[in-house]
């Protein structure tokens, strides 16, 4: 067996050793923000620096990023710049929303995305994933080659149109990925406006070509949600009981005061089709690239993912059979976090003593940093911080990981509301894409991380899905 005697260090940025000009700023902030930093970002517990004129602090103590967004959350709102990019594509969904109306959706979704609740939905997680790798089906013993970025994105909407909205989404999932891609590349990323923080009527030029996509999810989402209360108005009975009913249950009226408006409904439903299946359609595509690149930690992944089937263990067991698979997909959320920045303002002034005795003191209208781009390869916090070694992640190994170091799902009370959904999304979707499959690099494939709303590679992931001798289906 080819076993790397080194782990691989998958591509991305080297730590810039010098002081950009504001124009270089400007100009990689727009081409690509993971190229802005420097080594003391990847060094330093933190550090105050000015970032597009404005005062900003970039923290990776854990104990300072527990009390920015635990002990002291109500201190700090989502920063204006990063409210100037998002607002424009999710208004008021869980993802942007602030105050009261952030308090009544997380109300509303969070009986959707109890632990309980999420195991319900690994029936439909397999049986999606099935009917997906039988695109793979027709793979010579030369295999085929796909741009798993791009199939990654297609199959994490299916399970989101099926688990979440009972396949019931307006539309079909054609050219899916590229509309996904567009509304990232065109409206999910910073505009001069933003950095000069002009108000959000002045004309965004970097965005004007993300409008017709934006329209089309838009239009996507408000004819679902009008073939869904046509159907709980002529069939009350037959509804299932889904995300999307359980929102429309609760539009506000005098009957539901503390309800949504269907505005905000909208939001929310546009959240997780454009961003919640996002996230996890890039950590999926990283983690098979990743894996490709580490002959002995597939290896282990092959033989963990046959020994579970062979079982016959009921899917809502394999996030905690398969070690070695979640560890594997957690390593790729480090390396490549899909949200790469938790963007915060301070509202008071503020301060923090370390055990060491340094404070830390925090002016109003201050952005804080956290990044999990820099966090997860702070050279303080971890052991070979560039390279993928999944046994970091394995039960015996994951106990030395502070809660406040590793946060690909964020923390505190905005910790993101799926992501128990998308773990358990991820092992199934591996497992059945590796029983039967394996994806490797092709000679033309170039690999190079960019920002864009989410952590992406450049050029896509063009990989050779060749069978593992398989006919069978992945489960029996």
């Amino acid at each position: 067996m080819d076993i790397r005697p080194e782990p691989f260090v998958p591509p991305a940025p080297v730590p810039r050793t010098r002081i950009l000009t504001a124009p270089e700023v400007i100009w990689t902030a727009l081409r690509n923000p993971l190229e802005l930093w420097g080594q003391g970002a990847f060094t330093m517990p933190w550090m105050n620096t000015k970032l597009f004129k404005e005062r900003t602090l970039v923290v990776n103590h854990p104990g300072l990023i527990r009390h920015l967004l635990v002990d002291n959350v109500s201190n700090y709102v989502m920063s204006e710049i990063r409210q100037l990019v998002l607002r424009p594509i999710l208004r008021d969904g869980l993802l942007t929303a602030e105050g009261e109306v952030w308090k009544r959706s997380r109300k509303a979704m969070a009986p959707v995305f109890t632990p309980k609740h999420s195991r319900g939905f690994a029936d439909q997680m397999l049986q999606k994933s099935e009917e997906f790798v039988e695109k793979y089906a027709d793979a010579g013993p030369s295999g085929m080659v796909c741009d798993i970025s791009v199939d990654m994105t297609e199959l994490t909407y299916v399970i989101l149109a099926e688990t979440l909205f009972s396949g019931e989404i307006a539309g079909g999932t054609d050219n899916v990925s590229e509309d996904v891609d567009q509304l990232l590349h065109r409206m999910g990323r910073i505009d001069p406006a933003d950095m000069m923080r002009a108000p959000p009527w002045v004309p965004r030029l970097t965005r004007i070509g993300g409008r017709k996509v934006l329209d089309k999810f838009r239009n996507v989402v408000a004819e679902t949600m009008a073939m869904r209360q046509r159907r709980m108005q002529e069939m009350p009975d037959d509804v299932p009981q889904d995300f999307l009913t359980l929102l429309l249950q609760l539009v506000r009226s005098d009957d539901v005061p503390d309800g949504l408006s269907l505005d905000e409904i909208e939001d929310n439903i546009l959240t997780f089709i454009g961003a919640g299946h996002e996230t996890t359609a890039r950590a999926l595509a990283w983690t098979l690239y990743c894996v490709s690149q580490s002959p002995h930690v597939r290896q282990q992944m092959e033989d963990e993912i046959d020994r579970v089937i062979a079982t016959g263990a009921n899917p809502v067991e394999w996030l905690d059979q398969m070690h070695w698979v979640r560890a594997s997909f957690e390593e790729a959320l480090r390396l490549y976090p899909p949200a790469p920045s938790i963007n915060r303002e301070a509202i008071k002034a503020d301060s923090w003593t370390s055990p060491e005795g340094e404070t830390v003191t925090i002016d109003p209208g201050v952005t804080v940093l956290v990044m999990p781009w820099t966090l997860h390869r702070h050279e303080m916090l971890w052991d070979r911080p560039r390279a993928f070694i999944p046994e970091r992640f394995l039960p015996e190994n994951r106990g030395s990981i502070n809660r406040f170091q590793y946060l690909p799902f964020g923390a505190g009370p905005r910790t993101c509301i799926g992501a128990t959904f998308a773990l358990q999304e991820a092992v199934i979707a591996l497992a059945v894409l590796m029983h039967r499959f394996r994806f490797d690099m092709t000679e033309n494939t170039r690999v190079w991380p960019v920002q864009k709303l989410t952590t992406q590679p450049r050029d896509g992931l063009p990989m050779r899905v060749s069978p593992r001798h398989r006919t069978s289906s992945a489960v029996n």
